[in-house]
Parts: C-alpha cells; structure tokens; sequence
C-alpha cells in the first residue's frame, strides 16, 4: 500500500478517520492525501471558470487551504508523508475522480460530520462512490478513534467469481494483522445444511494461503441482519465485503444486500469492488 485517501471537513469524524488512516500507513510507510471539497452551491458553480473571481469563493478557499495545512502538521501525521488536494464541486465524487488520478490504494473517511459529511454515507451518495470506486473504501464510524482489525466478520457466498476480491481482503487483512472471521449467512429462502455449507468453505478457502482464521454459519432472518448481529455477537472490529458496483450494492452470500448495511451498522466497513 503506498498511498491513502482521507477526504475531510474537519470534523471530528474526519479526524478519526485521519487517525484510523495514519494507523495503517505506519505500517506500510503509506502516503497520506488530504482531500478537502468546497461544496458550493449550483449558481456559484456556474459562475467559476478561468479568470473569474468570485470574493466569496476566495474567502473559503483560503480558510479551506490554511486549515489542510493546519491539519497535515498534526501530530498523528508526525513522521509520514502527507499532501493536499483542494476541489470546488458539488458532490463527493470529488473523491473517486482524486483517488484515480493519484493512484491510491485506499480511501478512508469518517461517516458522518458537518459541511455535507452527515449526508455522506446516507442515500444516493453512499451509492454513488461505492459503485463508482474501484479502490477499496474503509469507512469509519461514529467516534472510532483507533482502528482495530483483531476480529475482522468476512462475510461472503464463497463461490468462485468472488476469488479476485477476496485475495485483495486477504492481502488487507494480512498486511495489517487482521484476523478473518468468515460468515456464511442462512436465511429461510436460500438455506444450506452444515454439513454443504462447510464443504463450500473448505473448498474455497483452500485456494488461498491463510495463517489463522474462524468459520461460522450464522442462520437469520435476511442477510444484513445476519451479518449486523453475529458482528454484534463476536464484538467484531470490522465488516469486510465486496460490492459489484453498476450491477447493485454487496451482492453476495445468499442474496442482495442493500446499502441500507453501511447505514445501518455501528462497526466501521471496508468494501471492495467484486
């Protein structure tokens, strides 16, 4: 990994999610860039173009510009590699545009904060960068201010058109000492017997090279609810699961899951695109 995507409003979720970021750059002498997005109304919009200034629009991209210098000489940063990137637009797909263009490995971000952040991972928007993203998106949530990857729930159907994404949450997973807990969801419309659903697992996870890891088939309802309460069961540290972008959102395991699941869940969620 070698350069990480922190979008922020300076928030206090944001710098959780900066300080989440810097935990994993340590550990792979990761660049970290800072993305600020002054989000301006459509008239302004309109109105910005070479050679027109509008004093309004100075103002903020000024204070916006002191503050992501402020926030790279912060002390969680101390010691890493550190640039900044400051967008005029409308809407957070800012962040996918920035994060091809610099060739990053890994987005991080708060999940909820003033400035448009509340709305960032609810509705529309949420939709918008994960199907948009091919770069893994680590969302953080509420208050976490230290990332933990000791007890990481894995959920998937483990079948073979998966096996891409699944060696990138492997190598995730290894590259920061993240222990996998493998979920396989049974629900009443799509239910498997023990004895199939731990074939299917062995024989999938045989494919690839695993230190340590736990199985479990956790019967429920639907599948987000599934994953939500054995996560809850085991004191999870994080959701790790693919996302099929243009085709839906996380369809995988028994079913379609909705986005409802990076909402809804109180653990922070990393995806990756199937």
């Amino acid at each position: 990994m070698k350069k990480i995507l922190v979008p922020t409003d300076f928030s206090e979720q944001a710098f959780n999610a900066l300080k989440a970021a810097a935990s994993i750059a340590r550990k792979s002498n990761a660049e970290i860039i800072l993305l600020h997005i002054i989000d301006l109304p459509q008239e302004a919009m309109d109105k910005v173009n070479p050679g027109y200034d509008i004093p309004e629009i100075i103002f903020f991209k000024n204070h916006a510009e002191a503050r992501l210098t402020e926030t790279s000489y912060s002390p969680v940063l101390e010691g890493l590699t550190v640039s900044q990137v400051l967008k005029l637009g409308r809407t957070f797909n800012e962040v996918t545009q920035v994060a091809n263009a610099n060739d990053v490995d890994l987005i991080v971000m708060g999940s909820h904060g003033a400035s448009g952040f509340k709305e960032f991972f609810v509705g529309s928007n949420t939709e918008k960068v994960i199907r948009s993203s091919e770069i893994p998106v680590l969302a953080i949530k509420g208050n976490e201010s230290e990332i933990k990857f000791d007890k990481v729930v894995v959920a998937n159907d483990f079948t073979e058109d998966i096996k891409d994404s699944f060696q990138k949450i492997i190598n995730f997973l290894k590259a920061n000492g993240g222990t996998p807990h493998f979920l396989l969801v049974n629900t009443p419309n799509n239910f498997k017997s023990t004895h199939v659903a731990e074939e299917m697992a062995r024989n999938f996870l045989s494919q690839f090279e695993l230190d340590s890891y736990d199985f479990s088939i956790y019967n429920d309802t639907d599948v987000e609810k599934g994953i939500l309460n054995f996560a809850e069961r085991i004191n999870a540290d994080l959701i790790a699961m693919g996302t099929h972008g243009r085709k839906g959102f996380a369809r995988f395991l028994n079913g379609s899951v909705s986005e409802d699941l990076m909402n809804h869940s109180p653990k922070s969620i990393i995806t990756f695109k199937l």
